[in-house]
């Protein structure tokens, strides 16, 4: 009869335990993983951003899809502004000669991110399991000036995979898979990210 006891004793020993390991790692797993995955987004959204800007500097307004934010960088061109002082007037340094050249969209987005990028790979969400990012642009009137807006984002719960059930807020009270984690806003001319 002791060694039964001794028995149960031993298996209940070990599932408290695995149990006692269980509840340390599991937040432990929760905080690594929404850390790494948060900043593969987010740098992802950064790239985003990038290519949008090159893509308004070359098109005059951010683009609407992916499709065309691509086909804008390919085939855009970025104007480059040079003024120089009028030779021809060295007295008055209020004359200037304007000259306009132009250098490749696609050229310029690679030597701002300091590398060169899949346009068509842009959409995909990291770790999304093919999610792609939401987007949306169009102009509006703020302060008596018609402005280009921009919003580009995802939901935690299209990047977190396992980990992507609201029960997790245990770990983390401001957790909320439904957050939009973006950068730009379509009511307000502003690109800043959440983040």
């Amino acid at each position: 009869m002791s060694k039964i006891i001794n028995i149960v004793l031993v298996l209940i020993t070990l599932v408290l335990a695995y149990w006692l390991y269980a509840s340390i790692q599991d937040p432990i797993a929760f905080h690594g993983e929404r850390d790494k995955r948060k900043d593969a987004v987010i740098a992802k959204l950064k790239m985003i951003q990038t290519a949008q800007d090159v893509y308004r500097l070359a098109k005059g307004k951010y683009a609407k899809t992916f499709d065309s934010l691509a086909v804008g960088i390919m085939n855009g061109r970025v104007p480059i502004v040079k003024l120089e002082k009028d030779p021809s007037d060295p007295t008055n340094e209020d004359k200037f000669i304007k000259t306009v050249s132009y250098v490749s969209a696609k050229d310029t987005l690679f030597s701002t991110l300091g590398k060169s990028i899949s346009l068509d790979s842009l959409k995909y969400v990291p770790y999304g399991e093919g999610a792609t990012f939401s987007i949306n642009a169009d102009t509006l009137t703020h302060q008596n000036s018609l402005v280009n807006v921009l919003e580009v984002g995802t939901r935690y719960k299209d990047f977190m995979g396992p980990f992507k059930s609201a029960s997790y807020k245990k770990y983390d009270k401001y957790y909320d898979p439904e957050k939009l984690l973006k950068f730009g806003d379509m009511n307000t001319p502003n690109t800043n990210g959440n983040w």
